[in-house]
């Protein structure tokens, strides 16, 4: 993020409910633009159609609106979304507008059942055709010339060959005859069969290996911790990730459990029992035997099913609560390294790592340092071991996921370093009880090892003359300015990319991207995924607002003020939200609104709620310097959005608030969620709030009980407990089959039920964005009305 430009507002205050200038009525909250609305006219009037991409920079429906897409020659916004779908044509109008020109590609994303998988196009030992001089991949903006025996590549516009074997004539329209059949010309995603040239060494990939490694220390034995991960993973196994229409999976699995010491098993098929080698040197970490430690599952089921059952009772007794965690990524990555395969790492873990081995760590988890010049250290991770270890990880294809279940200050910002620098997850359950968060933990778990994931990948994006890709944010890894490494990329996970200009656009050929991302499939090929899009470009500010989408732009800022925060302030951080926020909206109104009274807020229909999202950023728990927030829940939250998608980060800024006691159980239509705000909560009222990460239940004075058991089948009030309330919502599910957007099945689980008027409730309301909240933040109409006041401030 840029600095405060010159001659901008300063710090942020609490601003009155007035506008400023004369004395006016207090604004009427419902004449401010409401975000549950824009969703609902969204929904209605696009909802159930299909999208088709074959305008060049079409602005698709919002990510909450239900729609098909059919692909004609641009990526689905399933898989790159745009903060805008006209780019202004020189970058002195950009500067001008402010609005950031970026990109979220989910190269994984996952497609409805009635969207077409991508086709995968072989063309055998020649491989993929490229251009000669920019190296982009053939895709429908190239331009056959010549009749049909030469094409300019629509990138750099350099002219090439056409392949003999490649050649078609082309029809009186200039377009080759064989249009239609050939996914790499009419679509804009599809997949080529990689040669040897793109592999390691030359050499096809061996299918890859899943390491589940169980910290035994006596916290998590004592819990059941233990207990539960090996019990759910008997059945878990059954399930691994496999290719469409095949038996079984290729993934091939090891087990490793550890504590200062680690423990490694030889789990071949021809053992009667599981065999069990310690490495106690963990300062030079080496993997004590290579047969029978990464096998196929179908084959060592009953060696596997035996050792699942024997480490629960073989630690049963330990007294050791040290652990190490350094080390064991590091036999992650030297299991992969011999088996030369890459794959994933799945990690228990549940205390800091104090046992004396590299990567050992001391809390530096300080109060003092919120709100000082200092407080970006708390962020920040603990350079050396595991800045290695990340490198090492990338360079093998070995991701890392960490389970982590805390009871104290761990480090997180250190010891999620790794798995958010490899195309990892982080799941954190704090003071994790069993009987209240195993279903929880499960959850996570099944979701985590059977999501569909593309191993050892290396992502470019090229973009046509006049702008380029600079910036990068993600669960990635950079060696250098262009190519973005993930040890795995799975469905979940987007990378932010930044546009800059580099010279004119022009509105006539409008602007071209590309990402490429080659990757190694389950069953171990090679291939390379392609996504292609086209904007617009345009000399009109008017035409790049109309074009802008306010989900997207908010996915960039919080994640660019969320990188900002690990140098800056967190003060300037806020500040430069708030300056870029007045800006834009200024330049807006200067340039592109009709004339109307100074006293008006001129919002653009595009961006109408943008400032509402804008607030709710900035009373995340990262950008918010409280001392009564923990470290790690910042930490961990940061570490999270750098690599969400557009959809997941807004829920989580605007969470989903649903009046239940408003459903008809017998229909299949879900009430409309209201806004976010104490005054939607009724007296009488039970309301779901659910955020992507976290799902409460919120329960009036005066809820009737024959309301409780009309939705949960339960007698009374006292019946509901946290747990029992996720089993009964799990029935509540199934009747609203139609309702696939309702308790969205990514991360959501009840995590409470919250009584009004309790004292705990307050932890409910800091979910409620749109009210003042409990650190300090502002209101949505103080937020307005102060933004307003500083539009106003830059317009005279």
């Amino acid at each position: 993020m840029a600095g405060p430009q010159q001659g901008m507002p300063g710090a942020f205050p609490g601003a009155p409910s007035t506008l400023a200038g004369p004395p006016q009525k207090k604004l009427d909250p419902d004449s401010i633009p409401s975000i549950t609305q824009v969703i609902e006219d969204d929904q209605v009037k696009r909802g159930g159609q299909v999208f088709s991409t074959n305008i060049r920079g079409q602005v698709p429906p919002l990510v909450t609106t239900d729609f098909t897409v059919q692909d004609q020659g641009n990526a689905s916004p399933r898989f790159i979304r745009c903060t805008t779908y006209t780019l202004p044509c020189t970058a002195d109008l950009a500067k001008q507008c402010q609005v950031p020109l970026a990109s979220i590609i989910k190269p994984f994303a996952s497609l409805p059942k009635n969207e077409n998988p991508l086709y995968v196009v072989n063309h055998g030992e020649t491989g993929p055709i490229r251009c000669n001089r920019c190296k982009a991949y053939m895709c429908p903006y190239m331009q056959f010339i010549d009749g049909g025996r030469r094409y300019q590549c629509g990138f750099c516009n350099c002219v090439n060959e056409v392949p003999v074997f490649f050649f078609q004539h082309l029809d009186h329209m200039g377009r080759r005859v064989d249009f239609y059949e050939r996914p790499e010309l009419s679509l804009g995603s599809y997949e080529f069969v990689a040669t040897l040239d793109y592999c390691k060494n030359n050499k096809p990939p061996n299918p890859p290996g899943y390491i589940f490694m169980i910290d035994v220390s006596y916290n998590n034995i004592k819990s059941g911790l233990v207990k539960l991960i090996c019990n759910e993973l008997k059945t878990l196994l059954e399930k691994l990730p496999r290719e469409e229409g095949a038996e079984s999976s290729p993934v091939k699995v090891g087990f490793v459990t550890y504590n200062k010491v680690l423990h490694f098993y030889n789990v071949k098929s021809a053992l009667a029992q599981p065999q069990m080698m310690v490495v106690s040197d963990t300062a030079e970490m080496f993997v004590p035997l290579l047969d029978g430690f990464l096998v196929n599952y179908q084959d060592s089921r009953a060696v596997i099913y035996n050792l699942l059952d024997q480490i629960p009772d073989m630690f049963a007794d330990t007294n050791e609560s040290e652990t190490v965690f350094a080390p064991v990524i590091q036999a992650g990555v030297e299991a992969f390294k011999a088996a030369e395969c890459s794959g994933k790492l799945f990690i228990f873990h549940s205390s800091m790592p104090t046992a004396e081995a590299p990567g050992k760590l001391k809390n530096r988890d300080d109060k003092k340092l919120v709100n000082t010049e200092k407080e970006k250290t708390l962020f920040q991770p603990q350079k050396g071991v595991y800045e290695q270890l990340s490198k090492d990880c990338v360079a093998q294809g070995c991701c890392v996921d960490l389970f982590i279940f805390p009871s104290q200050y761990v480090d997180l910002a250190t010891m999620a370093d790794v798995p958010s620098h490899t195309g990892g997850s982080i799941y954190k359950y704090n003071n994790f009880q069993v009987e209240t968060d195993g279903e929880h933990f499960l959850r996570d778990l099944r979701k985590d090892v059977q999501k569909s994931v593309g191993f050892d990948a290396i992502m470019r994006v090229r973009t046509s003359t006049g702008f380029r890709a600079t910036d990068f944010f993600g669960a990635v890894h950079m060696n250098n300015t262009t190519d973005i490494e993930m040890a795995a990329v799975d469905c979940d996970k987007a990378v932010t990319v930044e546009l800059k200009h580099d010279d004119t656009l022009s509105e006539e050929t409008g602007a071209h991207m590309q990402c490429a991302l080659l990757y190694t499939t389950l069953s171990g090929q090679r291939r390379l995924r392609i996504h292609n899009l086209s904007l617009n470009c345009s000399s009109q500010l008017l035409e790049l607002y109309k074009s802008c989408e306010t989900d997207s732009l908010v996915n960039f800022f919080a994640k660019s003020a969320y990188r900002a925060i690990l140098n800056q302030p967190l003060k300037n951080v806020r500040e430069i939200l708030v300056n870029q926020t007045a800006h834009m909206l200024a330049c807006y109104r200067k340039n592109c609104a009709s004339p109307s009274a100074a006293s008006q807020l001129i919002l653009p229909d595009a961006m109408k709620v943008f400032p509402v999202y804008m607030n709710s950023l900035m009373k995340t728990a990262p950008l918010l310097g409280s001392t009564e927030l923990s470290t790690d829940d910042r930490a961990h939250q940061r570490l999270s959005v750098t690599a969400m998608g557009v959809e997941d980060t807004q829920l989580l800024l605007y969470p989903r608030l649903i009046p239940l006691h408003n459903t008809d159980v017998s229909s299949e239509a879900l009430p409309a969620p209201v806004r976010c705000s104490e005054e939607r909560l009724t007296d009488s009222g039970m309301f779901l709030l659910e955020n992507g990460h976290s799902m409460f239940l919120w329960l009036g004075q005066g809820c009737p009980p024959d309301l409780i058991q009309s939705i949960f089948n339960l007698p009374s009030l006292a019946h509901l407990q946290g747990h029992m309330v996720r089993n009964h919502l799990n029935i509540f599910r199934n009747q609203m089959k139609e309702c696939v957007f309702f308790l969205n099945e990514t991360f959501s689980y009840l995590c409470g039920v919250w009584r009004q008027k309790d004292k705990p409730e307050m932890l409910f309301r800091q979910f409620l964005v749109e009210d003042k909240g409990l650190h300090g933040s502002s209101s949505y109409m103080d937020f307005l009305c102060y933004v307003h006041r500083e539009i106003r401030q830059l317009l005279t």
